[in-house]
């Protein structure tokens, strides 16, 4: 483990679209609010009577247009943490082999497991975090800057926006489902590792196919749906929420009534749920198999 720090930071080092591909999103998503200002601003009177029937909501409902407002502003960059976790994992082993750097990394005294151990904790804790400081960076700006809009058009910032906010409540259940979808969804990352040491070629096409191919011969020989439901149900169903396993429940609530104690994403998280559920452990029981795999493969591979 004390090579892990310097392991981990060749791969941002290497792999810079881990911190730019984030920082690219929050930049469009802050022009994008400030061209939305723009133009709503020109609205005139209807901007004035948005703003009056504002003021006579309850407290709860300023809490959940704000919780909604910014926690929505997430979901953008956890499809992309997703999408960047996929084309990561199956470029991490796979470059090395293809320029032969790997043989220069071999000269290291690092071990094979060491290296394959760094490119998933970069996959399920790096790649995440550097996502969440993304994200509570792109919340705080947009918030100052919909309260400068706000002041400018008559209304008040403080009591529509940060009389509202509870910033603790939004910025714990962010963390926490952003742990805790990488390593839900550890299989996935394991398999892209094994496919990344082990194809010769397309990685993504080699990684891809089984999601469909294998799933159709188990219809069609024994008239089962195991497979399928494994594939695609795990990406949809994540068992972190006590109002359901919608994985994306949490950026989702507009449907969640008027009441000060439900308009909380701590408080439609539950932890205990997540950790005590065996396809939980049988996920990183099959991402341990496969990175075991993608060791052996790229230890015993012969890329002279």
């Amino acid at each position: 483990m004390s090579n892990q720090p310097a392991l981990i930071k060749r791969e941002i080092w290497e792999h810079r679209s881990i911190y730019i591909t984030p920082a690219a999103i929050a930049i469009v998503m802050l022009l994008l609010a400030l061209t939305g200002q723009v133009a709503i601003s020109a609205l005139g009177a209807s901007v004035d009577l948005a703003m009056m029937g504002a003021n006579e909501l309850p407290p709860e409902a300023h809490k959940a247009m704000v919780t909604g407002f910014v926690a929505g502003l997430g979901s953008i960059f956890v499809v992309a943490m997703w999408i960047l976790t996929i084309f990561y994992s199956l470029d991490s082993l796979y470059a090395e082999r293809k320029d032969k750097s790997i043989l220069f990394w071999r000269s290291l005294p690092v071990t094979d497991a060491e290296t394959v151990v760094s490119k998933l904790l970069v996959a399920i804790i790096v790649i995440p975090l550097v996502t969440f400081v993304a994200i509570a960076v792109t919340q705080i700006l947009s918030l100052i800057f919909a309260s400068i809009w706000l002041n400018a058009e008559g209304g008040n910032a403080g009591l529509l926006i940060w009389q509202s906010l509870d910033l603790a409540d939004i910025w714990g259940g962010t963390f926490i489902f952003i742990i805790a979808l990488p390593i839900w969804l550890a299989p996935f990352v394991g398999w892209y590792l094994f496919v990344s040491a082990w194809a010769k070629r397309m990685p993504l096409l080699v990684a891809f196919l089984p999601y469909f191919i294998l799933p159709m011969i188990e219809k069609i020989v024994f008239g089962t749906g195991f497979l399928a439901d494994a594939f695609f149900e795990r990406t949809a169903s994540l068992p972190l929420f006590n109002i359901g396993d919608n994985t994306f429940a949490m950026f989702e609530l507009e449907d969640m009534p008027f009441d000060e104690n439900m308009i909380s994403l701590l408080g439609i998280i539950d932890v205990g749920k997540f950790l005590s559920s065996p396809s939980l452990w049988a996920g990183l029981i099959v991402c341990g198999l496969f990175t075991t795999a993608a060791i052996y493969v790229r230890r015993y591979r012969d890329e002279s």
